[in-house]
């Protein structure tokens, strides 16, 4: 037993031939290492399908978002689309974009302009008012005005072109009138000893100018295109509210009233608030019970808009602090 075990000792680390056990342990190494390469690589790509997935999802997430940002809230069954007309009326875009999409709209049986301004530039409020007659007397759809807190110049200028406007009793409403305006800094100028130069061809190219004062005839020429606008003013608002001018002449002096003022007057149509306006014009439709209430989807500025906003509209130039351009207003001081 002593010489074979000591053969087999001999053998075993002698013999050219490969170790058995040995060999079993380089082959389960290798299996091992094929092993685990395989898992890595199943691991590797559950990680990349599910990047891709996640991926995919952010994709149609983003379209999704800004579809919906593109085309408004989405309806179901018949509603009611309500636009708030807020703040001074800067721009005509946004809310003529609105109102096409829910004059396109057919499951929208009306809208309802929910109005508290006290209006603003003349062309932007000329160009809602347009749109809003179209609406009225060429899709025939319904649309009225409800005036909060105020409704007065440009934004009573937009409410006139509406099939009825309601307000309530302590509404203000009215301000037919249009005002031009800015800021003189010429004496400003001479104290600090600045002196502005101005080369020009046409005796009214620079009319208006902050630096010095009006001539006789400059003041003319822009009193001139006041009146021009005033006239344009009254005769929209007449058509509007199928009021004869030579009526709704003596009520264009500037001045407001009171909804309960303005009911007799014929600048209204009804007493009542938004919540009277939005169950009348319910009803008129023939929805029945509660209306379904849709308004346009609010898009706040995007990661591009930020990128791309120039730095001076973040960061006024200190120059633009005495800047103030020359503008005519519907609109109530």
């Amino acid at each position: 037993m002593l010489a074979r075990t000591q053969f087999f000792l001999t053998w075993d680390n002698n013999s050219s031939f490969p170790n058995p056990f040995l060999l079993c342990g380089v082959e389960s190494a290798k299996l091992a290492a094929m092993t685990e390469e395989k898992r890595r690589s199943a691991w590797f790509w559950v990680l990349v399908g599910g990047g891709l997935f996640v991926a995919f999802v952010a994709v149609v997430s983003v379209l999704g978002y800004f579809a919906v940002q593109s085309f408004g809230t989405t309806s179901f069954g018949d509603s009611i689309g309500v636009i708030d007309v807020d703040g001074v009326i800067l721009a005509a875009d946004k809310t003529v974009d609105n109102l096409r999409k829910f004059d396109q709209d057919d499951s929208i049986k009306a809208i309802i302009l929910h109005i508290d301004s006290p209006g603003g530039g003349a062309a932007a409020s000329q160009e809602i008012y347009e749109e809003v007659r179209h609406i009225r007397d060429e899709k025939k759809k319904p649309i009225i005005a409800s005036i909060e807190s105020v409704g007065a110049s440009g934004a009573y200028y937009i409410a006139s072109g509406a099939n009825k406007i309601y307000a309530n009793d302590a509404s203000i409403v009215g301000s037919i009138g249009v005002i031009m305006e800015w800021t003189n800094y010429g004496d400003l100028l001479k104290w600090a000893k600045l002196k502005p130069e101005v080369l020009k061809a046409g005796a009214l190219k620079d009319a208006g100018s902050p630096t010095r004062e009006m001539t006789p005839e400059e003041r003319a020429y822009f009193q001139g295109l006041v009146d021009n606008m005033h006239t344009q003013f009254i005769r929209d608002v007449a058509a509007g509210r199928g009021i004869a001018v030579n009526t709704l002449q003596p009520l264009a002096t500037g001045q407001v009233w009171t909804g309960q003022q303005a009911l007799p007057l014929h600048l209204i149509d009804k007493q009542g608030g938004f919540r009277d306006a939005l169950l009348d014009t319910a009803k008129q439709v023939g929805i029945s019970g509660e209306p379904n209430v849709v308004k346009p989807a609010k898009k706040g500025p995007s990661i591009w808009d930020l990128v791309t906003t120039d730095a001076d509209d973040l960061l006024p130039n200190p120059e633009r602090l005495l800047e103030k351009h020359a503008g005519f207003y519907f609109l109530w001081r």
